[in-house]
């Protein structure tokens, strides 16, 4: 099976849909993260923030690019997606916003916030065993179910060219920012999970800053990107294990994996405990409250695991602020 290609045209054409819902999430200058690191002067890190979408995370950009370019095929019908709890919500707002019913699967263990604000958007939830989904299958299939079942259009969560191409428009919007302010990239830096983020990100990264190198970040107990870059395929971890619950896929997607393998060049790691100290330093330098899968890429560079050579600035993604208040307060008492 030939895999579709994801262009930088698909971007810039997946931003106009965009800009008709939203307005860019900020891309904000971090000193403290600066002097923490010993940047010399005249050199900048910037954490570009989606906490402040409506949906808490960057999740709802390729759920609306995806819903925008499939509405006339969804017609009256039902959208069914799975998610951990952002796509959920990002398909939940995109598909209000286009008058579409949604069915979303998610694991009985989500947040609470995750679930709440996937309601407010007039979404069903429909849950399934997290802890045997390994053996169950569970997750996968019960989507499958409601498609054949109840004639519903299923949306893939990062592994489908629209919510790549529409992911990668806050990649462009960073791009157009820096090149406003006429800065130059030498690293970015990002989660990858299903690869559905980076994929798209790293597309307009690579086209706007060729020689900036792109780095992903996996928590140490899913770190399928990291085994996949090793052996030049795509591996599958059968049960990931992390505090990152958005960061669980079991490998990347078909579609990102193309993507992934011609421009990111490496992938790190962070531990659980290393993540809850991320997520305390960024509350305290910054007034922050960040979910666990949103601040993998701050620990990694405070841990000096990514190469920082070069004299341009940094980027590093801060991916969702959906936390409960109770577990952030115990994961960040470390």
């Amino acid at each position: 099976m030939t895999i579709p290609t994801v262009t930088i045209s698909d971007v810039h054409v997946a931003e106009a849909v965009i800009r008709t819902h939203l307005s860019p999430a900020p891309l904000i200058r971090s000193w403290p993260l600066e002097k923490e690191l010993g940047f010399p002067t005249g050199r900048r890190l910037w954490l570009k923030d989606y906490g402040w979408t409506p949906v808490g995370s960057f999740k709802l950009m390729g759920a609306l690019n995806w819903v925008a370019n499939n509405a006339a095929r969804i017609g009256d019908r039902k959208i069914a997606a799975d998610s951990s709890g952002n796509f959920a919500s990002g398909i939940a707002y995109a598909g209000s916003q286009y008058g579409k019913p949604v069915v979303v699967v998610m694991p009985d263990t989500a947040p609470q916030i995750k679930s709440e604000r996937t309601r407010s958007f007039g979404a069903e939830i429909r849950t399934y065993d997290i802890s045997r989904d390994h053996i169950t299958g569970a997750r996968i299939r019960t989507v499958k179910e409601i498609a054949e079942n109840e004639n519903a259009v299923q949306a893939s969560p990062y592994d489908d060219p629209l919510v790549i191409a529409g992911n990668g428009v806050g990649g462009l919007e960073i791009v157009q920012e820096l090149k406003r302010q006429d800065r130059d990239l030498s690293q970015f830096v990002c989660a990858v999970s299903g690869g559905g983020l980076m994929a798209g990100h790293a597309i307009a990264i690579a086209d706007g800053f060729p020689d900036a190198d792109i780095v992903g970040v996996e928590p140490e107990g899913a770190a399928d990107f990291q085994q996949s870059l090793r052996e030049d395929r795509r591996v599958r971890i059968d049960k990931p294990t992390s505090i990152c619950d958005g960061l669980l896929s079991y490998s990347v997607g078909e579609h990102n994996w193309p993507v992934l393998r011609q421009h990111v060049g490496t992938s790190v790691t962070a531990t659980d405990l290393e993540i809850r100290q991320a997520m305390k330093w960024l509350y305290e330098k910054h007034g922050l409250r960040t979910e666990p899968s949103g601040v993998t890429t701050v620990a990694a560079l405070l841990l000096g695991r990514v190469n920082l050579d070069g004299r341009g600035d940094v980027v590093a993604v801060v991916s969702g602020r959906n936390v409960d208040e109770s577990r952030f307060r115990e994961w960040i008492s470390v």
